[in-house]
C-alpha cells in the first residue's frame, strides 16, 4: 500500500532469471523469429502451430517450437479459436523490448534501429520519412491480403514496435465522438508528445486529419500534460506505378 501511496514501484522482472531466459529463447537462430518478436512487441497477434512442440526446454526445430515454449512458460497468451499468441501485459512487453535489444542478429538490430528512427521522424514531423518507412515495412513484412484498415493497423504496430521505451499504446480509444485508431501516450515525465494516429484505406492522409479534428479525438488526451501530434496515414493500392502507396500528414494540435 505504501508503494501505491508514494507512487514508488516498478517491475522486479529484470532482477530474476526470467529476463535472462527470455533473451536466450528469442536469440535462437530460426528464420522469422526475430520479425515475429518485433510484431508481438508492437501488439500484433501471431499465428502459432503448437502441434510439433517436443514438450521440453532444449529441443527446438523452428520458430513455432520456440513460441509454443514461451506460451507454456507464460510469456505469451494463446487463443485457441484463432490459434494465435500475443504478449499478455505491459510488464512482459517491456521485458521483450529490453531483451530484443541484446540480440546480436543483424536483421533484429536493423528493425530496432528503424523503429526508433520512425518514432523520432514522427515526433519531428518528417512526413516523407514516416511514409517511406511504413511503405518499407509493408513491402517486407505485410500479409498477402493487405486490403483493409486492420491490416494497415498491423503494419503500423510492427513499424512502431519499439515504442515501449517512451510510450504506452492504446487502440480504439474512446475519444470525442468516436474512437481513435491508435494513440501513443508518453510515459510519466517524458518530454515527448502524444501521438494520435488515424488510418485511412483508399482515402487521403488529409482526410485522416480531418476526422481526428471533426470527431474531436484530442479531447480525450488534452489534459494529459503533453503536446499532441495528429498523424494521418493512408494507403492507396491504386497509386500509379512508381509512386509510393502510403502517405503521411502530421500536424501539431492547437489546444
Amino acid at each position: 500500500m505504501k508503494a501505491i501511496i508514494n507512487d514508488d514501484f516498478d517491475s522486479y522482472w529484470t532482477q530474476t532469471s526470467a529476463a535472462e531466459s527470455l533473451m536466450g529463447y528469442i536469440s535462437l537462430d530460426f528464420d522469422g523469429l526475430g520479425r515475429t518478436v518485433t510484431e508481438l512487441i508492437g501488439g500484433v497477434e501471431t499465428e502459432v502451430d503448437t502441434k510439433g512442440f517436443a514438450n521440453d526446454l532444449t529441443t527446438f526445430r523452428d520458430r513455432d517450437n520456440v513460441l509454443t515454449l514461451l506460451i507454456h512458460l507464460g510469456y505469451l497468451t494463446y487463443k485457441e479459436e484463432t490459434r494465435s499468441a500475443h504478449i499478455p501485459n505491459q510488464e512482459i512487453r517491456e521485458e521483450f523490448a529490453r531483451a530484443i535489444r541484446q540480440v546480436k542478429r543483424d536483421d533484429t538490430i536493423r528493425r530496432v534501429r528503424e523503429s526508433e528512427q520512425l518514432i523520432a521522424d514522427t515526433v519531428q514531423g518528417n512526413e516523407e520519412a514516416v511514409a517511406r518507412q511504413i511503405e518499407k515495412i509493408h513491402e517486407e513484412e505485410s500479409p498477402l491480403y493487405y486490403n483493409n484498415e486492420q491490416a494497415l493497423r498491423n503494419v503500423i504496430k510492427r513499424a512502431y514496435f519499439s515504442y515501449g521505451d517512451e510510450y504506452v499504446m492504446l487502440e480504439e480509444l474512446p475519444a470525442g465522438s468516436g474512437y481513435a485508431d491508435v494513440v501513443y501516450l508518453p510515459k510519466k515525465n517524458s518530454p515527448l508528445p502524444v501521438l494520435v494516429i488515424e488510418l485511412k484505406w483508399k482515402k487521403s492522409a488529409d482526410s485522416a486529419l480531418d476526422q481526428i479534428r471533426d470527431r474531436r479525438y484530442p479531447e480525450a488526451v488534452k489534459d494529459y500534460g503533453s503536446d499532441i501530434l495528429l498523424v494521418g496515414i493512408s494507403y492507396d493500392r491504386d497509386a500509379p506505378a512508381g509512386e509510393r502507396k502510403h502517405r503521411c500528414r502530421i500536424e501539431k494540435y492547437d489546444m
